[in-house]
C-alpha cells in the first residue's frame, strides 16, 4: 500500500517524483546532487529535534519521511506520537506501515480515523483494503468519500470498482481522475471513448484488424493474413452519418495523448493508430516509435507496417524482427510474408510457424497458403486443417475449396458452412457455387444473397442474374450496380442492357441537338468494354456506329473480334466493306464465319459470287445454310441453288 498524506510530501506527490527523476538524471551523467542530499539530511535533522522536543507537526513529518526511505522502526514511534496527538496525516502514514508489516485489521482501524477526520487518501487506503476482503459495498463508500474529495487515485479505484459492475458511472470518476493527471485514467477513459465510438457507429460491431491483403478469393492463391495493431471499423473513426463518432474519438486521441506524455506505452499505440487512420502519419509514427522504445511488440509491429507502406521495408523489417522476437505473432507473420513474396520460402515458413508457436492462428493458415502455393496439397490440407479448427474462418474456406478441387464436395461442404456462419462472405459465395451446382436455386440464392449483402461482387451478380430471370427488375437493377460499382464487367454489362431495353426507340436528332450524347446505358457499356468484355464492346462499337463514329466502332470491333468475339469481327468486315476496304472485311468474315457465325458465311459466298469464284461461293453458302439462323439458311439455299445451275449452264 502507498504512502498517502495531508500535510507531508509523500511518494506519489509530483515534487518528489519530479525530484526523483531530477536525482536518477544527474546519477546517470555522474553529478549526482550532493546539495539536495545534504539538504535532505538539514531537514531532516531540524524536524528530529523538533519532534523530540514535542512537536507533533515534526513528528508526523519525520514518520513520513522515515516511512518513504524504508525504515519502518525508527518511524513507527514518531507516527503513533503524531497520531495521539491528532494528526490524521501520522494516522493515516501509519496504517500505510502496519499495512507494510501485514497488520492489515491495525492498519484499517487507523486509516478509518484518519478518513473519518477528512483525510481523502486514509479513505483511498480504506476503501482498496475493503476491495480486497471483496466487501464492495463498504470499499465503495469509502472510495466514493476519497474520489469526492477530489482525490485522483480515490477517483481512479472507484471507477474501476463501478466498471467491474458495468456500472455507467465510471466513466465520470475516470475523467475526474484523468483530469488531475492520473495516467492510468486517462488511458483507460479513451478506450471508453473509443469503445462507445464504435458501438455508435456500429452497434454490437467487433473491433477488426488492419490487413496486409485483400480478401482471399474462393479458388484462386490467396496472400498471406497479416494483422496489424487493434483499430475499429468506421466506427474507430465514428462512422459517416454519425456526428458523434468523430468527435468521440477526437476526445479519446487527446486522452490517449496525455497518457502517452506520461509514459503509457499502450497509450502511445492507441493514439498512433487514430492519427494513422486520420492519415497523420508523421506523428502516428513518433507515437509508435515512442511505444516500441518503450517494450510495447505490438507498436514495434505497426510501426512496421506503417514503415512498409511508406517504402521502406528494410526498417519495416527490422521493427517486425523486433517484434516478432518478443513473442508478436503478427509480426512473425508480416516477416513470412515478406520472405515469401522474394521467394524466401524456408524462411517464410520459419516465420509461420514463430507466429503459430507465439498463438497466431493466421500463422498455420498461412503455411497453408505457401504449401499450396507449392502444389505440397497434403501439407496445406494438414495446416489449413489445424487452422480451421482453431476458428479461423478463411482457412475453413480454404480446406473446402482444397477438399472441392479433390472432388470431395460431401467433405468441404460442411467447411464451407462453418466458414460461412463465422461471417466468411466468399464460403457464403462458395455454398452458393456448390449449391448452384445441384440445381437447388433456392438454397443456393439464399446462399448468394447473403455473401452480397456483405458487399462480395460475383454473389451480388449471380442474385441480379435471378431477379432478371424472375422478372424483377428493380431488384435486378439494384444488385447489378453493386456488382459492377465493385467491379464486375458482366454485370456492368446486364446493367448497361436492363437500361437500354427501358429508352426510347431513337430517332432523327432536333434541328440544334447535339448528335451523340452518351446515355448512362452507354457509360456501363463502356466501362465493360474497357474490362475486356467481348459482347459490350460489339455494343459500344455498334452505337459509336450509330453516332457516326466510325474510327472509335472500328476500334471497339477489332478489340472484341482479337478477343475472339465473332460478331465484333463481323461487324468489322461491315464498316471495313462499307469504306471500301473489301478484301480486308473478308479476313474478318473468315474469322467470324469459321468460329461459327451464319451471316459472315453469307457474306463471304456473296462475295465470291460476285468475284466470279462460284465453286469457293457454293462452299460458303453451304457453310451459312448449316450456321443459321433461319432468314441466312433460307438465303444461302436460294444462292447456292442459283450458283449451281450458273455452274452447270
Amino acid at each position: 500500500m502507498e504512502n498517502m498524506g495531508d500535510r507531508t510530501t509523500l511518494l506519489e506527490t509530483g515534487r518528489y517524483v519530479q525530484r526523483q527523476v531530477e536525482d536518477g538524471a544527474r546519477a546517470e551523467s555522474g553529478t549526482a546532487g550532493s546539495a539536495e542530499s545534504a539538504a535532505d539530511a538539514e531537514t531532516e535533522e531540524r524536524h528530529r529535534r523538533a519532534a523530540d522536543a514535542g512537536d507533533t507537526a515534526s513528528m508526523s513529518v519525520l514518520g513520513a519521511m522515515l516511512l518513504r526511505r524504508g525504515d519502518l522502526d525508527a518511524a513507527e514511534p514518531y507516527l503513533r506520537a503524531a497520531t495521539s496527538a491528532g494528526e490524521r496525516a501520522a494516522a493515516n502514514n501509519l496504517g500505510v506501515l502496519l499495512h507494510q508489516r501485514g497488520y492489515l485489521d491495525e492498519a484499517a482501524g487507523w486509516w478509518r480515523v484518519a478518513a473519518v477526520a477528512g483525510s481523502a487518501a486514509a479513505a483511498h487506503a480504506l476503501g482498496r483494503h475493503y476491495r480486497e476482503l471483496g466487501d464492495e459495498p463498504a470499499a465503495e463508500y469509502w472510495l466514493r468519500q476519497s474520489a469526492e474529495q477530489g482525490h485522483a487515485l480515490g477517483a481512479y479505484a472507484l471507477a474501476d470498482l463501478l466498471e467491474h459492475r458495468s456500472d455507467v458511472g465510471a466513466e465520470r470518476w475516470l475523467r475526474a481522475a484523468a483530469e488531475q493527471g492520473h495516467r492510468e485514467a486517462a488511458y483507460r477513459l479513451a478506450r471508453a471513448l473509443e469503445d462507445r465510438a464504435r458501438e455508435t457507429a456500429h452497434p454490437g460491431a467487433d473491433a477488426v484488424y488492419r490487413s496486409g491483403t485483400g480478401p482471399p478469393t474462393s479458388g484462386g492463391r490467396r496472400r498471406p493474413v497479416t494483422d496489424a495493431i487493434p483499430r475499429r471499423d468506421s466506427g474507430g473513426s465514428g462512422g459517416e452519418g454519425t456526428p458523434a463518432g468523430p468527435s468521440l474519438i477526437s476526445e479519446a486521441a487527446q486522452w490517449y495523448r496525455q497518457a502517452a506524455a506520461r509514459g503509457h506505452r499502450r497509450a502511445a499505440l492507441y493514439l498512433g493508430a487514430i492519427l494513422e487512420k486520420r492519415g497523420e502519419l508523421k506523428e502516428a509514427g513518433r507515437w509508435y516509435l515512442t511505444s516500441a522504445k518503450d517494450g510495447e511488440a505490438r507498436a514495434a509491429c505497426a510501426l512496421g507496417f506503417l514503415l512498409r507502406d511508406a517504402g521502406d521495408e528494410e526498417s519495416a523489417a527490422i521493427w517486425w524482427l523486433r517484434a516478432a522476437q518478443e513473442g508478436d505473432g503478427n509480426a512473425a507473420n508480416a516477416l513470412g510474408a515478406l520472405h515469401a513474396a522474394r521467394g524466401e520460402q524456408q524462411t517464410a515458413e520459419r516465420w509461420y510457424r514463430a507466429a503459430m508457436d507465439a498463438g497466431d492462428v493466421n500463422g498455420a493458415y498461412n503455411l497453408g497458403l505457401l504449401c499450396a502455393a507449392q502444389d505440397r496439397t497434403v501439407q496445406a490440407e494438414q495446416w489449413y486443417r489445424r487452422a480451421a479448427y482453431a476458428g479461423h474462418r478463411e482457412a475453413a474456406n480454404a480446406l473446402a475449396v482444397l477438399l472441392l478441387q479433390a472432388d470431395d464436395p460431401t467433405g468441404a461442404e460442411p467447411w464451407f458452412s462453418k466458414a460461412a456462419e463465422a461471417g466468411s462472405v466468399d464460403a457464403a459465395f462458395n455454398l452458393g457455387i456448390l449449391y448452384a451446382g445441384r440445381d437447388d436455386d433456392g438454397t443456393a440464392l439464399r446462399w448468394y444473397e447473403r455473401a452480397a449483402a456483405a458487399g462480395h461482387t460475383e454473389a451480388a451478380l449471380q442474385v441480379g442474374i435471378a431477379c432478371l430471370r424472375d422478372g424483377d427488375e428493380r431488384s435486378a437493377e439494384r444488385h447489378l450496380r453493386c456488382a459492377a460499382g465493385g467491379g464486375s464487367a458482366e454485370a456492368a454489362f446486364r446493367l448497361a442492357t436492363v437500361l437500354d431495353s427501358r429508352l426510347p426507340p431513337p430517332g432523327p436528332p432536333a434541328l440544334g441537338e447535339p448528335h451523340g450524347v452518351k446515355t448512362e446505358c452507354e457509360q456501363w457499356y463502356e466501362r465493360a468494354a474497357e474490362q475486356g468484355h467481348r459482347r459490350a464492346q460489339v455494343r459500344v462499337g455498334m452505337l459509336a456506329a450509330g453516332r457516326g463514329d466510325i474510327a472509335d466502332a472500328a476500334r471497339w470491333y477489332r478489340e472484341a473480334a482479337e478477343a475472339g468475339s465473332r460478331n465484333g469481327a463481323f461487324n468489322l468486315g461491315l464498316l471495313l466493306a462499307r469504306e471500301g476496304g473489301e478484301r480486308e472485311a473478308a479476313l474478318w468474315w473468315t474469322r467470324a464465319a469459321q468460329a461459327g457465325h451464319g451471316r459472315a458465311a453469307l457474306r463471304l459466298a456473296l462475295l465470291a459470287a460476285r468475284r466470279g469464284e462460284l465453286t469457293e461461293g457454293q462452299r460458303w453458302c453451304a457453310r451459312a445454310v448449316e450456321l443459321g439462323p433461319a432468314e441466312v439458311t433460307e438465303r444461302a439455299a436460294r444462292l447456292r441453288e442459283a450458283l449451281h445451275q450458273e455452274l452447270t449452264a
